[in-house]
């Protein structure tokens, strides 16, 4: 029986970041104000466990929102040190940070390592120096590079955050961007694409006329290609665009920009619609095609409001589309059937085919 996995999220605000990025308003983003403190960690804990099974759980807890090793190390301590009674006893199981590139160094390192860290998540947003300038980041594409391969050194699992559609940004910026990562070798990563929030320079700027953020369609396919680079690359994306809070809906907090409650499944589904493309490029004018799936891919299959589905129909000119879900088919797989013909194919070959 797998295991399931909790997270315990701990918001530390803006605190500790020593920028003021163009794009970011940090209190808006994470949905919360004000400093966590070591009783808040506490409490936390204490609320989440409440809900939580003992059994087949593994338990994380994961400081959000700030840059977590800029805030003064005996407020790191105090924060860390909260943690580890459930550490010992067990109950926790590891520990994840988010922070800058340019505030990793050895110092840090000895800290994160006496107190358990495991994960650290990495602000890298571009590696393009134009873009950094322009976002007022404060830190370079070597500072990315330092930071990973110390990580790595020590053992840490490593997450970078790569943010699409900056001032200055390209689609070809960001796949450059993406492929610089990947040669540092990344465990895992995130692909926001940019929003523009209240109070911000950002702000400013779009009502200025001088940004323009990326329509929901450009986001779709940007990240689409970051996702199938990093999926060749064997570099889990673990999350697609921000989580919508009460305080981040479109209309109170967010300006403009690409903001969708389903960002990743935008992307995914746009994926099954080229990969059937694909498959199915030599194929026209029959009566029934039968798409087999396994019942945890079958909404990314058929995409939102059924555009896969009648998307192919129309371009392939079928007249009838059977989706049929099978628990045997392999997780992000579909095989076709029309006639006597089948055709079995994973996102992963079908990323692994593609040439950006």
């Amino acid at each position: 029986m797998s295991k399931r996995h909790y997270i315990i999220p701990i918001f530390v605000s803006h605190r500790g970041c020593p920028h003021d990025c163009v794009f970011c308003n940090q209190k808006k983003i994470t949905g919360h104000g004000g400093d966590a403190t070591k009783e808040d960690v506490k409490n936390k804990i204490e609320e989440y466990m409440k809900t939580i099974p003992s059994e087949n759980s593994v338990i994380e807890l994961a400081f959000y929102g700030g840059s977590f090793t800029a805030i003064p190390m005996d407020q790191q301590q105090e924060l860390l040190e909260a943690v580890q009674p459930y550490i010992e006893q067990g109950i926790i199981n590891n520990i994840r940070i988010s922070t800058r590139p340019d505030c990793i160094d050895n110092y840090v390192i000895v800290l994160l390592k006496k107190y358990k860290v495991q994960i650290v998540e990495l602000g890298v947003q571009s590696m393009d120096a134009e873009v950094l300038k322009l976002s007022n980041r404060g830190h370079s594409a070597g500072d990315v590079v330092d930071a990973v391969t110390l990580l790595k050194q020590h053992g840490f699992t490593v997450g970078v955050q790569v943010m699409v559609g900056l001032p200055g940004d390209t689609m070809q910026k960001s796949i450059e961007t993406v492929k610089k990562l990947i040669l540092l070798k990344p465990d895992i990563a995130r692909i926001y694409p940019a929003l523009v929030i209240t109070n911000t320079h950002m702000e400013q700027m779009y009502y200025a006329g001088q940004y323009k953020p990326l329509t929901l369609e450009a986001a779709v396919e940007i990240c689409k290609k970051l996702l199938i680079l990093f999926e060749k690359s064997n570099i889990d994306v673990i999350r697609i665009g921000l989580q919508p809070t009460e305080d981040i809906l479109e209309g109170k907090e967010v300006v403009a920009g690409p903001l969708h409650p389903s960002m990743r499944q935008l992307v995914v589904s746009s994926m099954y619609q080229d990969m059937l493309k694909y498959m199915l490029k030599s194929v026209s004018h029959i009566k029934q095609l039968e798409i087999f799936v396994h019942p945890h891919d079958i909404s990314d299959l058929i995409g939102q409001k059924r555009c896969n589905i009648e998307t192919i129909k129309i371009y392939n000119k079928i007249e009838r589309i059977i989706v049929t879900q099978a628990s045997d088919m392999d997780i992000q797989s579909i095989m076709l059937k029309y006639g006597e013909y089948m055709r079995k194919m994973s996102i992963k070959d079908f990323c692994n085919i593609l040439e950006i």
